[in-house]
C-alpha cells in the first residue's frame, strides 16, 4: 500500500514507484501530478530538442531552473543536467 504524501502528490503509487526507479523528488511529483498516467508518456509542446539548441540558450534554460556549475559545463553536460532535473 502506498504512502499518502499529502496534498502534494496526487498519485502517491507513481510516485513511490519513480523514486524507487531513481527520479529525484521534484521530478516524481511533477510526473505523478501530471494527470493520468497515459498523458504523462504524451510528447510536449514544440520546441526542438535540446540538442538543437545552442550553449548559450542552454545555459539560460538551465540558469531558470537553478542548475548549478552551468557556467562550467559543455553543450553535453547542459543537456544532460536539463533531461536529468
Amino acid at each position: 500500500m502506498a504512502k499518502n504524501h499529502g496534498p502534494t502528490v496526487k498519485d502517491d503509487e507513481q510516485y513511490e514507484a519513480l523514486r524507487r526507479d531513481g527520479a529525484s523528488k521534484e521530478k516524481a511529483a511533477r510526473i505523478a501530478n501530471a494527470g493520468s498516467r497515459s498523458a504523462t508518456g504524451r510528447k510536449g509542446g514544440r520546441s526542438p530538442p535540446y540538442e538543437e539548441w545552442n550553449a548559450e540558450r542552454l545555459r539560460r534554460r538551465a540558469a531558470e531552473i537553478g542548475i548549478e556549475g552551468r557556467s562550467k559545463m559543455n553543450k553535453g553536460e547542459l543537456v544532460s543536467a536539463l533531461r536529468n532535473h
